[in-house]
């Protein structure tokens, strides 16, 4: 998730995307990361088969400098469109 295209970067693991995704867009609690920097657009995610391997992979991109996590959304999404619309 972002709050723009150079914005503040989120990287989170949910069993139920929709619902976490509606839960940072509309600040459900406000002391939290996502509300306290207004990180609203979903820009990216990945689906994985089991709880394990999609932790792995959070922990991994948490690991990554800006500039590469930037590269890996712009692959898929080179405007930073919030794409919350197309999974809902």
């Amino acid at each position: 998730m972002a709050s723009g295209r150079n914005g503040t970067l989120y990287i989170g693991v949910t069993n139920d995307l929709i619902r976490r995704v509606f839960e940072h867009r509309e600040h459900t609690d406000p002391r939290s990361f996502t509300a306290r920097y207004n990180v609203t657009h979903l820009v990216r995610y990945e689906v994985f088969d089991d709880a394990e391997n999609a932790i792995k992979r959070e922990k991994r991109l948490r690991k990554w400098n800006r500039l590469w996590k930037m590269r890996l959304i712009e692959e898929d999404n080179p405007n930073w469109d919030d794409i919350y619309e197309t999974i809902i």
